[in-house]
């Protein structure tokens, strides 16, 4: 059976498409782990690009108007990432959480997991080890997915400044996301395959399940319509899910209770972010049914419901707003076949694109 958005199969099984657009040098970041290995000189300005190459063992720093500039070695198949305000990443490996100095462009150490059946470290998107990550507001605890092959996930704590595991609880299937509360008393998962969100006390670590399902969970593993990515609504944590292009899921993580809004892009769906005044921004990565879908794109859902659908040329994962609110930088690493090498910036007021080249399939997103 299916067990997420596509058959399982050959680690990088992904079709050329728009690959070839993204610019020279797409895949071959400079620096330590990819390129000439020559290194930029001086610290990371900021405003620089963050993004976990999903298809090789590093993280590439990218300047949004250049391209890559430097690349770290930080473990296999680095999914999602998260920076702290002490300029310390946190990217979640097959093997562990690595700590990256982004102002030094360094790798500090690895964290390695506790929970057990992760088997090898390998690549593809069914390899076992961390998923979603997320840092607690304070700075103090990193919270990190993992997905164990074959059966339920965890949701490991780690201590920032020991560098330590300190507490884990189990989570459904895949835990795609993580997320945590404003106030840092709640930890959410997205768990793929189980068709839920996974609600957890950041002090007790007890552990509560939502299932977010507005298609039903009819079809299993095999099925297509499950949650992806979550996004946190500031205005009353309230949880926003995404689905289809066609709906969105407003969760209350205190009650359960769900709701569902309409959307508009009818395409795909799997990265989310919101901005501070309660924009929603949700990848759309293309057609399921290439006769009946909408094709890629990025929705801009204002906080009143509103909708723009920007065009994407191709599919894309992940997104990551700039400290102005004015550009979406979204990445072209994906999950599915069909990724490619870059990332595409898209200015929000005028739906203008433009691709830049970036690591070896980028998924996770940050900007320094």
């Amino acid at each position: 059976m299916l067990a997420g958005c596509t058959q399982p199969g050959p680690p990088e099984a992904a079709a050329p498409g728009p690959a070839a657009s993204a610019g020279p040098g797409a895949g071959t970041p400079p620096g330590p782990g990819g390129g000439s290995g020559t290194r930029a000189e001086g610290r990371t300005p900021d405003g620089t690009l963050l993004v976990a190459d999903f298809g090789s063992d590093t993280v590439t720093f990218v300047d949004p108007a250049e391209g890559p500039v430097d690349s770290v070695k930080v473990g296999t198949a680095p999914y999602g990432l998260a920076v702290g305000a002490d300029g310390r990443a946190w990217v979640a490996t097959a093997e562990g959480v690595a700590v990256v100095d982004t102002a030094a462009r360094t790798r500090l150490a690895v964290v390695p997991y506790t929970t057990a059946g992760l088997g090898p470290a390998t690549h593809g998107e069914y390899r076992g080890g961390g998923m979603g990550i997320a840092l607690a507001p304070d700075g103090g605890r990193v919270y990190v997915g993992v997905n164990v092959p074959g059966g339920n996930g965890a949701l490991e704590v780690i201590d920032t400044g020991s560098l330590k595991v300190t507490g884990s609880a189990g989570t459904g299937r895949r835990p795609f996301d993580v997320d945590v509360s404003r106030d840092g008393a709640q930890v959410y998962t997205t768990d793929h395959d189980s068709f839920a969100v996974t609600v957890v006390a950041a002090d007790t670590l007890d552990t509560r399940r939502i299932e977010v399902a507005p298609y039903g969970t009819e079809g299993g593993l095999g099925s297509w319509l499950k949650p992806h990515y979550t996004a946190v609504r500031p205005s009353d944590g309230r949880l926003l899910l995404p689905f289809e292009g066609e709906k969105l899921v407003v969760v209350d993580p205190d009650t359960g209770r769900t709701s569902v809004e309409r959307m508009t892009a009818n395409t795909h769906q799997h990265g989310a972010a919101v901005t501070a005044d309660g924009t929603l921004l949700v990848v759309g990565t293309g057609p399921i049914d290439p006769a009946a879908d909408g094709g890629p794109s990025l929705t801009v859902r204002g906080p009143d419901g509103k909708e723009r659908v920007i065009p994407l040329g191709g599919p894309h994962e992940d997104v990551a707003v700039s400290k102005d609110g004015r550009t979406a930088y979204v990445t072209g690493g994906f999950t599915r076949d069909g990724h490619w090498n870059g990332i595409t910036a898209v200015d929000l007021d005028s739906g203008a694109a433009r691709r830049l080249p970036a690591g070896h399939r980028p998924l996770g997103i940050a900007v320094l």
